[in-house]
């Protein structure tokens, strides 16, 4: 059976968005779309008995979410294949469980008790920090939700060589005929003596040629399965994170990797994960990048 794409609502603005941007991204794929929503009303209000009709608001509220959400992906999707669930269970742990057998989770950028236009909402971070599969928090103005940029925007970190977020940005782009602007970005380690003398060109040897360097191989696996991508490529000075948000304002989607540690608890995102889901001015997908840990330390 086919992978669902997995969208989390709960009646907000932001999921109402969330869940549209995951319907187009469905028919993209052409894939099942499964609408969750996680509801404590059990919990809260008690199991209703079999002898009375009335049912706990609560659970009224939760269905009334879930049905509305189905019936707007159905008039924006008339044909996408469509399931729903009403968990019953807090919202990070209902999605992180659904993202175990998805293609990938989608959510808004905050729900409806989170407040400020910039940040993330608490919900949003755990799941995107501890989701096995890719995860896609929806944000940044309607031009970019509505894919009218036609460019993906792919940070190339450290260990991006052939990695799932380069793989991932790939298929992307080559599904909605996009652009795929791929940036290294590049620093000093330390400031140089002043008396240091920088060959023609202005830059300080070895830095910029790595990075190039490293931006070829991380991509020769993605534009060898996919020549009839597009590509931008960019080595820029700077730390990442910011180059990242200021180019975001131009595409449809930035795609980021976060490393996950096997056996390890907590949150698991990195600087620049973390900085774009709270900043970016476009939907942002972090996509997993396991690694191992032995005994001796870092596989």
């Amino acid at each position: 059976m086919e992978a669902p794409l997995v969208v989390g609502v709960d009646g907000s603005d932001a999921s109402l968005a969330a869940l549209d941007w995951a319907v187009d991204e469905a028919v993209r794929h052409g894939c099942p779309l499964r609408i969750v929503h996680a509801s404590l009303w059990e919990r809260y209000e008690g199991v209703v008995p079999a002898w009375t009709t009335d049912r706990p608001s609560a659970q009224v509220l939760a269905e009334n979410i879930v049905g509305g959400a189905a019936e707007r992906a159905r008039q924006r999707a008339p044909g996408l294949s469509l399931g729903t669930d009403i968990a019953a269970e807090d919202a990070a742990g209902a999605l992180l469980r659904e993202g175990r057998e998805a293609m990938a989770v989608v959510i808004g950028s905050r729900g409806r008790s989170e407040l400020g236009d910039l940040l993330l909402g608490s919900v949003g971070l755990v799941v995107a920090a501890r989701a096995s599969c890719p995860v896609v928090v929806v944000r940044g103005d309607q031009h970019a939700q509505d894919a009218l940029h036609q460019r993906v925007l792919l940070g190339i970190g450290d260990h991006d060589t052939d990695s799932p977020a380069v793989r991932f940005a790939f298929r992307e782009a080559a599904l909605r005929q996009a652009e795929l602007d791929v940036v290294r970005a590049w620093r000093r380690p330390a400031p140089e003596p002043v008396d240091h003398l920088l060959p023609t060109g202005g830059t300080s040897p070895g830095f910029e040629q790595r990075a190039s360097g490293m931006l070829a191989r991380a991509l020769d696996a993605g534009t060898r399965e996919h020549p009839e991508v597009r590509l931008r490529r960019s080595t820029v000075e700077g730390p990442v994170h910011r180059v990242l948000t200021e180019r975001s304002a131009a595409a449809d989607l930035l795609v980021v990797g976060a490393r996950r540690r096997d056996g390890a608890i907590g949150l698991q995102l990195g600087r620049v994960a973390h900085r774009a889901l709270h900043h970016a001015a476009c939907p942002v997908a972090v996509v997993p990048q396991n690694r191992t840990v032995t005994a001796g330390g870092e596989a």
